[in-house]
């Protein structure tokens, strides 16, 4: 029997999706997409990546608008897998959407930088390359098997800035209140953007109510956020979901928490697969500035996310939670 995705869920993507990009979107959760990884610039640098997988006879594309990512066609994974470079950690695999939120959020190399949800590692190393090994990553993850992976991805990629925390990442704000430059939170969500046929393990739990418990844990994770950051400093909200109730409906009411303590700041992406944040969803309507906001539609060359960068512009010190 031919998997499918849930009904309930397909609705709601013609709702979200505009008709002239809907096949694009099915065609993406049906077709195998390609594999995309990033060089290790703390072991590596692009050209000895780049004539080592030569070598081998893989022929990686790079990426127009990130210098240091490649892609290659899904039947040379296995082989870019077997690679020198993937065996040296000269490379890490990880998908184009998955990059855009540490290009987002673009901390500076001395800055002090938070990641509040970082399991498996994907963007606290791509962190600590863009911070070329400097400054300070405070790496959380609550999930103590989930801790452990990101503990030794870190070890074995080579990431000397970043400092292990195994955390409620909704209590660090506590702990730790506005001590932070740069904040990322990159949600556990519904993962819609993952959604593929092939696997249908992917999409198997999907539901309206996990969609409901996800919005709770992602508005605890984002006040935790809000408080952990200096004034003056971003913080960028990413989701790999499509939802909502997960996106622009938990940052409406963060920034009516936080009333003038917040700002978004708009967004220039590099790809074409975007959409602006939502005006309403199901009879609510959102706050204007996240507008500024965007929703990244699943495509055969990334999965689908979600993107928001904000800014703090006074203390919380005092804010009502």
């Amino acid at each position: 029997m031919t998997a499918a995705l849930p009904e309930a869920f397909q609705a709601r993507l013609r709702r979200l999706v505009p008709p002239e990009r809907l096949p694009m979107v099915e065609a993406a959760f049906r077709e195998s997409r390609i594999t995309a990884f990033r060089v290790n610039t703390l072991k590596a640098d692009r050209d000895t990546v780049q004539a080592a997988l030569e070598a081998e006879g893989l022929q990686p594309r790079p990426v127009a608008w990130y210098a240091d990512a490649f892609q290659v066609p899904p039947e040379a994974r296995a082989a870019l897998l077997e690679s020198r470079p993937y065996r040296e950690r000269w490379i890490y695999v990880q998908d184009l959407a998955s990059m855009l939120p540490p290009l987002v959020l673009a901390p500076e190399p001395d800055a002090r930088v938070l990641d509040l949800c970082a399991a498996p590692g994907s963007k606290t190393l791509q962190l600590a390359c863009l911070m070329q090994g400097r400054g300070e990553i405070a790496a959380v993850e609550v999930v103590r098997p989930r801790f452990y992976r990101l503990k030794a991805n870190v070890q074995a990629y080579g990431a000397p800035n970043v400092r292990l925390y195994l955390q409620d990442g909704t209590r660090v704000g506590r702990y730790r209140p506005e001590s932070f430059d740069y904040v990322l939170v990159d949600a556990p969500c519904s993962s819609e953007g993952r959604f593929h046929l092939s696997d249908p393990d992917t999409f198997a739990y999907w539901s309206p109510r996990k969609i409901r418990e996800m919005a709770r844990k992602q508005y605890r994770l984002l006040v935790s956020a809000v408080q952990s950051l200096r004034p003056g400093g971003v913080l960028v909200y990413a989701t790999c979901t499509m939802a909502p109730e997960e996106n622009e409906a938990v940052l409406d009411r963060l920034l009516r928490t936080f009333d003038g303590v917040l700002t978004v700041e708009p967004l220039d992406l590099p790809v074409s697969n975007q959409l602006p944040g939502l005006e309403s969803w199901e009879g609510r309507s959102f706050h204007p500035e996240l507008r500024h906001a965007r929703r990244i539609l699943p495509t055969t060359e990334m999965e689908g996310f979600f993107l928001c960068r904000l800014r703090k512009c006074a203390s919380t010190q005092r804010a009502r939670r």
